[in-house]
């Protein structure tokens, strides 16, 4: 993966963004795992007394997010009563409350909230994806369904050429490890053990490890809001280092 890009060729914007479009198309139509396939439909036929009346999207969902992004933030899955209602990942659950609230500080997104997908949040530098495109049962996706989304994630890197990956949870690391090594990606090893906070220097991207921003790290205290700042101030700044376009 090139850390450059030339502003006319194979990676200029325009093309960057046909690219991530036909990857959306193939991702939202994908029924490739029978169990996610029946759990997100069986939860978008059974909405939370919260959302009743809404109809929920109840498909796969894609990566969005600037096509110009020097930084991808990765997570698990999308949440069964959040990007599983909204159609778009980490919107309309805590943990997108989470995200969201520190993309606005580190300037990577126009606002604070994601609450729907046609809620005017637009990310700048940043792009948005998951290691599994739908909800799975009990937030726990099987090898099996993380090995057949794979190569989504690895196309988006491929076209994208990013800085820096966040990822946000050990499951998140695991994907990224594999899509950049599958990417031909020089890595290190053996490969450094996740933590939060911990950065790991490639032959491409700088990944850098978050906890997760899920209610069970957030209601403890183990992960904070200014815990998450950090993070991507930091991702912020190892993209703006001596990166050229």
């Amino acid at each position: 993966m090139s850390p450059s890009r030339s502003a006319g060729g194979p990676g200029a914007p325009g093309q960057r963004a046909a690219a991530l479009a036909a990857i959306t198309a193939e991702v939202v139509d994908c029924r490739r795992c029978p169990r996610l396939v029946a759990w997100r439909e069986e939860v978008a036929a059974n909405p939370r007394p919260a959302y009743r009346g809404e109809v929920y999207w109840g498909r796969p969902i894609s990566g969005f997010g600037d096509p110009a992004a020097r930084v991808v933030v990765a997570g698990l899955a999308p949440a069964a009563h959040g990007g599983n209602r909204t159609g778009r990942i980490f919107t309309g659950d805590r943990s997108g409350d989470w995200l969201f609230r520190a993309m606005h500080r580190a300037g990577f997104a126009n606002q604070p909230e994601s609450v729907s997908a046609d809620d005017g949040l637009r990310l700048t530098g940043a792009w948005v994806t998951a290691a599994v495109r739908c909800a799975p049962p009990a937030n726990k996706p099987t090898i099996t369904e993380r090995d057949t989304c794979a190569p989504y994630l690895v196309r988006e890197l491929a076209v994208l050429e990013p800085a820096v990956i966040v990822v946000l949870g050990s499951f998140a690391y695991e994907a990224a490890w594999r899509a950049l090594r599958d990417l031909g990606t020089d890595l290190p090893a053996p490969r450094p053990r996740f933590g939060h906070g911990v950065e790991v220097a490639t032959g491409g991207p700088v990944i850098v490890c978050s906890f997760h921003p899920s209610q069970q790290n957030t209601f403890t205290g183990k992960l904070t809001e200014a815990m998450l700042d950090r993070i991507f101030l930091r991702a912020r700044a190892l993209s703006e280092d001596g990166r050229p376009e």
